[in-house]
């Protein structure tokens, strides 16, 4: 079983790493240590037995209500071993205990995502993703394959 931790300071160059293998093929935005410093509460890591970062994710605000799963990665040798069903499953009970009503992600990744409970949604149901992309690269916005993924964290 994957064992999910809480990241800290020292992990931030191995987040870095990770994310930013896969961001030449579009599969992750690329991140900045800036940037993880500070999101670094919202980050969780799986670690492997030597102890380097083989999977990682992280939680991103967009409103009070709503918050994005981001920085979805895992070590190419480390996949299909359960990492990013268990980090999935860890940033949505972070999202709830945070009192986010809306969970959503931008992902290559259909099966794992609609495995988690997640349904998929045009991103137009985020016009705040789509100004972020704006900021950063517009490219991002015609990303054939990418899907955006949502799930109601409400009760009930």
């Amino acid at each position: 079983m994957s064992r999910v931790e809480r990241a800290n300071e020292s992990d931030i160059p191995g987040i870095v790493a990770l994310n930013n293998r896969y961001a030449p093929q579009g599969l992750t935005l690329p991140r900045t240590a800036d940037f993880v410093y500070a999101h670094l509460a919202e980050y969780r890591v799986i670690r492997g037995a030597d102890g380097e970062i083989v999977a990682c994710a992280g939680l991103d605000e967009y409103s009070p209500s709503v918050a994005e799963l981001i920085s979805l990665a895992v070590s190419q040798d480390e996949q299909e071993l359960g990492h990013g069903k268990a980090l999935i499953k860890t940033i949505e009970k972070l999202a709830r205990q945070r009192g986010y009503a809306d969970l959503f992600s931008v992902s290559y990744s259909d099966d794992l995502f609609l495995a988690a409970g997640f349904e998929r949604t045009p991103l137009t149901t985020y016009p705040e993703k789509i100004a972020r992309y704006e900021k950063i690269d517009r490219s991002e916005l015609r990303v054939g394959e990418k899907h955006c993924f949502r799930k109601s964290l409400k009760a009930g």
